[in-house]
């Protein structure tokens, strides 16, 4: 197999930035933040906007959106072109 090809793995902490909820886990992604992790180590940290923690699938809570506001607006915007 050739030297090189494969990127380096490493351990980083993951932060879910919408939550403040944090898991361990491995990635190829370079980060220049560090933080310290429950372990007492200092780990690279990568910031994402949504994970488990805060996914409505996951958590069951579902955003309720304005459909009836949207509904009404669509009937009175094609009831012009009758």
């Amino acid at each position: 197999m050739k030297e090189g090809l494969h990127p380096k793995v490493r351990t980083v902490v993951f932060k879910d930035i919408s939550c403040d909820f944090a898991f361990l886990g491995t990635t190829t992604i370079d980060s220049k933040e560090t933080t310290k992790w429950t372990d007492g180590k200092e780990y690279p940290l990568v910031k994402v906007e949504i994970s488990s923690a805060s996914h409505p699938f996951y958590t069951g809570k579902q955003r309720v959106m304005d459909t009836e506001g949207r509904i009404d607006r669509f009937k009175k915007k094609y009831a012009k072109n009758k």
